[in-house]
């Protein structure tokens, strides 16, 4: 890993690349600092440890890497163009102009992502418009001033037009990430924000630890369920099965092509992170609404289930991971596209008929593996409630899911620095093996 860092800085493309990615990502923490304007943030922090707000804070804080508990000019961060991307894809799935027009190719992708990018702006002023009239409608969490009647309509313009311009620029800088630096843009920033509260809360476990108040076997323990859960989601990630494949012999003239024996890599956990990122999202709306209409005996039951804080709402996250593991898996593998691209290149799977057989075996192999994908990850998402209830440390509030981002995101990083690297290092052979070739023209 540290040599593929390494190579990447010696060459200038990547490098510029790295340093690119680095600023865009400085850039998106200098916003994360930057409060709304009229918003008090080091009272919202208070509200959002206790009260009614307490469990939205908790679920949108592994999406926005603690930019609402502040609810800086980048609050909702990537969350609009989430949740955006998830109604897409299943809009995708349901309509069938839009199956076509997915079908279609770059250019159909391309206006598909610009429908996303108007949905999010849409949902980023609906959810700005909930949270300025529910969390900051009270006048304990603003600034003076701004918490008068004269000045209610505008503050919520303000807190609209700010968070949408937020969300909007979060949402271009993790695209500039993905076309001109290294990783996948979105990701990097979700990345960034679950990074930079490391070191706050080591530092307030290290003022438990000096206090008395947590033992230092509790710190050693937890350090090792850290480590024991880093090495299980570095082997499922890493993890596949290899579908072999025979390609069929070819005689043209005094040449044969194909006969070559290769194999089709089904990951264990083909979905990444996303099942997670997406389960969260979507957990988060149903307590937006619910403090839209707080006071309301069915807002306060709604609030309660979806909490994580109980089994309801830890129950409902594990079955909206395990449900979003198959549904992405589904998107990103299709088992009879690849059937007929193996007959259309005259490949084959040993002992399996070409065509709806080679199908049905993918089609079994996938549904089979992506189980086990789907119940890894609904076993992460119950590991921060294990952590404390073994260790009794609260003030690091890491679990498998957040694990999860942060090890899925640095290996898929690091694997396009290594694509990037072996395709420089073949575009390379190909020169050499051309100026070889010229030379003995001669």
């Amino acid at each position: 890993m540290l040599r593929a860092f390494r190579d990447a800085v010696l060459i200038p493309d990547l490098r510029r690349k790295l340093l690119l990615t680095l600023a865009l990502l400085a850039v998106y923490r200098l916003g994360a600092a930057i409060p709304t304007p009229g918003v008090n943030a080091d009272a919202l922090q208070r509200a959002a440890t206790s009260g009614a707000a307490a469990g939205v804070f908790n679920l949108l804080g592994l999406v926005s890497g603690g930019n609402i508990e502040r609810f800086s000019i980048f609050a909702l961060g990537v969350l609009p163009y989430i949740t955006a991307s998830i109604v897409m894809q299943l809009m995708t799935t349901a309509i069938p102009a839009l199956e076509k027009l997915q079908k279609e190719g770059e250019e159909g992708r391309r206006k598909i992502n610009q429908y996303t990018r108007y949905s999010s702006i849409a949902l980023a002023a609906i959810q700005s418009l909930f949270f300025a009239s529910t969390i900051l409608g009270d006048a304990s969490v603003l600034k003076s001033g701004w918490g008068s009647e004269d000045n209610v309509l505008i503050f919520r313009l303000t807190v609209i037009i700010t968070q949408v311009c937020g969300s909007a620029f979060t949402m271009w800088l993790g695209e500039r990430i993905t076309e001109y630096g290294l990783g996948n843009g979105i990701s990097l920033l979700i990345f960034a924000g679950i990074i930079t509260r490391f070191p706050t809360d080591v530092q307030q476990t290290a003022l438990l630890l000096n206090s008395g108040e947590v033992s230092f076997l509790s710190v050693l323990l937890f350090a090792a369920l850290i480590v024991l859960v880093v090495g299980a989601i570095v082997i499922v990630q890493q993890g596949e099965r290899r579908i072999p494949v025979q390609y069929a012999r070819k005689v043209v003239g005094r040449r044969v092509y194909g006969g070559q024996a290769t194999y089709i890599p089904l990951k264990v956990n083909t979905a990444g992170v996303i099942p997670i990122i997406f389960a969260s999202a979507l957990l988060s709306l149903p307590g937006i609404i619910a403090l839209g209409f707080k006071g309301q005996p069915w807002a306060n039951t709604l609030q309660t289930i979806v909490s994580v804080r109980n089994g309801y709402g830890l129950v409902i996250e594990v079955l909206l991971i395990v449900a979003f593991t198959y549904f992405y898996t589904g998107i990103t593998f299709d088992p009879k596209r690849v059937s007929e691209n193996l007959r259309e290149y005259g490949g084959f799977v040993p002992g399996v008929r070409p065509g709806l057989p080679t199908t049905e075996y993918l089609t079994k192999i996938s549904t089979r593996i992506t189980l086990w994908g789907a119940v890894f990850l609904g076993l992460l998402a119950v590991t921060p409630q294990i952590f404390q209830n073994l260790t009794h440390i609260t003030t690091f509030p890491l679990g498998g899911t957040t694990l999860l981002i942060v090890v899925g995101v640095a290996l898929d990083t690091l694997k396009q620095i290594e694509a990037q690297l072996t395709m420089r290092n073949y575009e390379g052979f190909i020169r050499k093996g051309r100026i070889r070739g010229r030379s003995n023209n001669f």
